[in-house]
């Protein structure tokens, strides 16, 4: 056994040469090498949140195993996933089970599950490693194949909900120094209209929630010709006001119908957010040491679409370290998701990761629906940290 640090360039290597699918085996390889590692293999989450795919990696000269579906809810996995943390167990036959976490900026790709015969914290500690270098190639090689795409669909996905997935970012959770955000849809398998986005660049984290009118095909369709324009705009340096102007501007002369959106510019540097609300719902805000979200009651200007003589409003918004800003589409506030006191779950929640936040409040909405949402549901929840000089300031406006 070979106890070596990872070699990341190696590792790095070795994927690069491989097949853009075989990423799994390219890993169990290094670790079989290093530590005498068996049974590896790599298990991701399906597109309801429901069942893990298991990838397992054969050993050389064996076949490739049938890809195994898991059961989520309540197992280990899910605990490991929840908690971004590595778990450790006897596998019952002398060794030791590990399960690292895959993540990639606070997104979870999913688990790397092995056994060993022997462990210490530094084998523990390079496992880990190796599962955080997995990310990243799996991030690398899922441009090139369909492999990821198609194991997290269990269930026949719509051609609406098809087309829709591909307008929403590759990762539904970021981290970085100054924020933390995850969103979530649902139905996911069914989705027709509703999309959100975020992008980062050097000063500005860029955010959008949209609700394309109308259902099936016709909503992705123009959910698509919203997204293009507002991506487009953005990547030509427009701030959220002519973002907005290029949404208004696409849906009048391609005459598609109505959406509603609301788009936000947030300086990383200060914590100021520039917004836009076109026809939207309000977002709820948790401030520090409050135990309820309130509405942040803005002024609402008329869907993308709408033929009108006024233009769209620039409004402000200041985020202070320990905000928690949470946007959604108004299937959250359907009829039968009205049982859910959503500004009060979003205070329950308000200690809880975003991503782990986003999948309590999704869940409650599908619950109070039995299942059966009319509309789709969307959330978008934005944690602000700031920099340590707004962090100051937010301290002391505090006292």
């Amino acid at each position: 056994m070979d106890g070596r640090d990872l070699e990341l360039g190696e590792l790095l290597a070795a994927a690069e040469s491989a097949p853009p699918g075989a990423s799994v085996g390219v890993v169990a390889h290094d670790l079989r090498k290093r530590f005498g590692a068996q049974s590896v293999s790599f298990l991701f989450v399906d597109l309801l949140g429901e069942r893990l795919l298991r990838l397992t990696a054969p050993v050389e000269g064996d076949m490739a195993d049938v890809p195994e579906r898991i059961g989520l809810q309540g197992s280990v996995y899910d605990t490991v996933l929840r908690s971004q943390r590595q778990h450790v167990w006897p596998d019952g036959q002398g060794g030791r089970r590990v399960i690292s976490p895959v993540s990639n900026r606070g997104d979870c790709i999913g688990v790397l599950e092995l056994t060993l015969q022997h462990t210490d914290e530094a084998v523990l500690e390079q496992i880990s490693e190796a599962a955080h270098a997995l990310a990243y190639i799996i991030v690398t090689d899922r441009r090139f194949t369909d492999l990821y795409q198609a194991g997290r669909r269990t269930t026949r996905t719509s051609l609406a909900a098809e087309i829709q997935h591909q307008l929403l970012p590759s990762a539904s959770c970021c981290e970085a120094p100054q924020f933390t955000l995850a969103a979530g849809l649902v139905p996911a398998d069914d989705i027709g209209g509703d999309t959100y986005d975020y992008t980062l660049d050097q000063d500005t984290l860029h955010l959008s929630i949209t609700d394309a009118m109308g259902h099936d095909t016709e909503s992705a369709l123009l959910a698509t010709l919203v997204t293009g324009a507002l991506r487009g705009a953005r990547r030509a340096g427009c701030d959220a006001l002519r973002q907005a102007d290029h949404a208004q501007e696409a849906l009048l002369s391609h005459n598609r119908g109505l959406a509603t959106g609301q788009l936000l510019c947030v300086r990383l540097e200060t914590g100021t957010c520039e917004l836009v609300n076109a026809g939207h719902p309000w977002p709820l805000r948790l401030r520090e040491g409050a135990t309820e979200a309130e509405e942040v009651k803005l002024a609402v200007n008329l869907p993308f679409g709408v033929a009108a003589p006024t233009s769209y409003q620039l409004q402000t918004l200041q985020l202070r370290p320990g905000d928690r800003l949470v946007l959604l589409t108004d299937g959250m506030q359907e009829r039968g998701a009205a049982a859910v006191e959503l500004a009060t779950l979003v205070g329950e929640t308000g200690a809880s990761h975003p991503r782990e936040a986003v999948r309590t409040l999704t869940t409650a909405v599908l619950d109070a629906c039995q299942g059966n949402l009319k509309d789709d549901a969307t959330v978008l929840i934005l944690d602000w940290h700031g920099n340590e000089k707004t962090a100051r300031r937010g301290a002391l406006a505090a006292h």
